[in-house]
């Protein structure tokens, strides 16, 4: 394929992929109060109760109600989406494997899916009540008036952040199929990994404290172990790994 072929090819990935995504906005925007409700719970269950005898979140502009149900839509629509999203980036690699190779596709579906909705999982199940629990208790001297937007739009930014990171494995399969990347090199730069996952724990979890970014950061480096295996398992002769 020429290069504009390949452009061709990849806008055509993208094009299907917004496809299945706005399908599955659609279909989320239909019980978008639901999954509002769902979604605020990591911080509804630490704030106080209000007037109406039970805890809600603020806003302050007219049409911010309307963007925070696009933005929980949106939310709900990636992670529904993702299966054929990761479907069509393999379409768009695919040709550059070998014939046995393309025939991996239902794995790679499955693993890139399954570690994503495995990311957001931990986001919303561990590291956001933890998050949304220290900030409250920090200020717990004040009133607490939390904007929708405000807390969506971190939201947004931890669920994917961590889904996104907890690819890692797969990345590396990817990449020690063609022979990028060996276990022997993820070996050697194992210690600039971990300071590189602090780094990245401080710049996606939403609280400065070590606690936070340690149990963010631990299943990193579980990640990362994980990933020398698979690549010492895809590439087991040692004159094939890389310098």
């Amino acid at each position: 394929m020429s290069f504009f072929e390949h452009l061709g090819e990849l806008r055509k990935r993208i094009v299907w992929s917004l496809a299945f995504v706005f399908v599955f906005f659609l279909a989320s925007w239909a019980v978008v109060g639901k999954l509002y409700h769902w979604l605020s719970l990591p911080v509804l269950k630490f704030l106080p109760a209000g007037p109406s005898g039970e805890a809600k979140l603020a806003f302050t502009s007219l049409a911010e109600p309307f963007m925070m149900y696009i933005k929980v839509a949106a939310i709900a629509a990636l992670f529904a989406a993702s299966p054929f999203i990761f479907h069509q980036l393999w379409l768009f690699i695919a040709p550059a494997l070998f014939p046995k190779e393309r025939k991996w596709v239902i794995p790679f579906v499955f693993a890139t899916t399954f570690f994503f909705v495995l990311g957001g999982a931990f986001g919303y199940f561990v590291v956001f009540p933890m998050a949304c629990k220290f900030f409250l208790n920090i200020g717990k001297d004040f009133t607490a008036i939390i904007t929708i937007n405000d807390y969506f739009s971190l939201a947004f930014r931890v669920l994917f952040g961590i889904a996104a990171v907890f690819e890692l494995p797969v990345l590396v399969f990817l990449l020690a199929k063609l022979r990028i990347v060996s276990a022997r090199f993820l070996l050697r730069y194992f210690k600039y990994a971990i300071v590189a996952i602090f780094v990245l724990a401080a710049v996606i979890t939403p609280t400065p404290d070590m606690i936070t970014q340690t149990m963010f950061a631990v299943p990193m480096i579980l990640l990362y172990l994980l990933s020398i295996l698979i690549a010492r398992l895809v590439n087991p002769g040692k004159k094939q790994e890389p310098d």
